[in-house]
């Protein structure tokens, strides 16, 4: 019998924001991203709490340029990395296509702020080393190289040894055992314990044995064990929503998100000190765009004519007193974050 292609969900984000939203161009289609690896499917289930931040991919849409638009994912993706966040949801806010953005005069391309964003901050997200092996080239990828490295820990050096990498498979086969090729981004690939298919983003446990020269076959592991196991931030996966309801309804980890925060200048007060959150297993940090969580849950059906606090578990204003009367989602991110940090833990710690 042939072997059955393994297909991770996470695989699979870069095409469902292409087939969702009808982004991606020619190009891109002939040759599909493929990011994270064939075991990411038990990160549903994992042990360790986490963090999920939403946003709107509307927020592109006013950048004026393909530069600034750039600019901005990459603020998005520094917050996302700084603190820790598991996931980022992009969603969809508006009932029309979207497809009027500098993004797309730029480009001269119809690819929607969600499915620019989800493009920036998946590339962002990979190693330096596995870019050129699993994003194929396009014009909205023009300004990346000017961006501020995330400089995560799996972002590793050629030099540096860590008892994980990421890496991606190869065409090439192992002359000694059976198993794959897999580059690392060391001086020479590694062989893992399994064979997969080739154009695939894995996590390499890398073991105690430094000598590259050795036929002792690697082992493939979920992304989530070096956070399992060591306590190592492992950067953060992307999905794409439709809408924000679907933020809420198609989460990926098993029994949902137990705890849903909107943020908003129309939200409670609480001094970040006085705020006690619930003990949580996966928590969800919405944000809004231009006209705030009230516009986006106005767009979506299921919410529209009710109240948007109706949404969310608590509603709250985390920067009070502000001197301008709008705050960019980007700005929010990285406030609303920091506020977040002591709650956050006092809440993991009880656990």
């Amino acid at each position: 019998m042939g072997k059955k292609k393994k297909r991770s969900r996470e695989e699979t984000e870069p095409e469902l924001a292409a087939e969702q939203t009808k982004s991606l161009d020619g190009d891109s289609k002939k040759k599909k991203t493929k990011t994270k690896n064939p075991n990411a499917d038990k990160e549903m289930t994992r042990s360790v709490s986490t963090v999920s931040i939403a946003l709107p991919g509307s927020i592109i849409d006013n950048a004026q340029s393909l530069e600034l638009a750039t600019r901005l994912a990459g603020q998005i993706a520094r917050a996302a990395t700084i603190f820790r966040i598991d996931e980022v949801v992009v969603f969809e806010n508006r009932r029309g296509s979207g497809n009027d953005s500098a993004v797309n005069n730029s480009s001269g391309g119809d690819e929607s702020g969600a499915a620019f964003l989800i493009r920036i901050l998946q590339y962002l997200e990979t190693p330096q080393y596995l870019r050129k092996s699993l994003f194929p080239k396009h014009g909205n990828l023009r300004y990346v190289g000017m961006l501020p490295p995330l400089d995560a820990p799996h972002h590793l050096r050629k030099h540096e040894w860590a008892p994980f990498r990421e890496g991606v498979t190869l065409k090439e086969k192992s002359p000694h055992v059976k198993g794959t090729m897999v580059d690392v981004g060391l001086s020479q690939n590694v062989v893992v314990d399994q064979v997969l298919d080739p154009g695939v983003r894995v996590t390499v446990a890398m073991g105690s044995d430094r000598n590259l020269e050795s036929d002792l076959p690697r082992q493939v592991v979920s992304s989530s064990k070096p956070r399992e196991e060591a306590g190592m931030y492992w950067g953060y996966r992307v999905r794409y929503a439709s809408n924000i309801s679907s933020v809420f309804h198609e989460c990926p980890f098993q029994g949902g998100y137990d705890y849903l925060i909107g943020t908003s200048e129309h939200g409670l007060v609480i001094n970040s000190s006085e705020l006690k959150l619930p003990s949580f297993r996966h928590l969800l940090i919405a944000f809004g765009g231009l006209a705030g969580l009230e516009e986006c849950t106005e767009a979506d059906n299921e919410y529209k004519g009710k109240n948007v606090r109706d949404a969310f578990n608590i509603y709250l204003n985390t920067c009070p007193h502000q001197g301008s009367r709008t705050i960019r989602t980007e700005e929010a991110m990285f406030i609303s974050l920091q506020y977040f940090q002591e709650p956050i833990n006092r809440a993991v710690r009880r656990t």
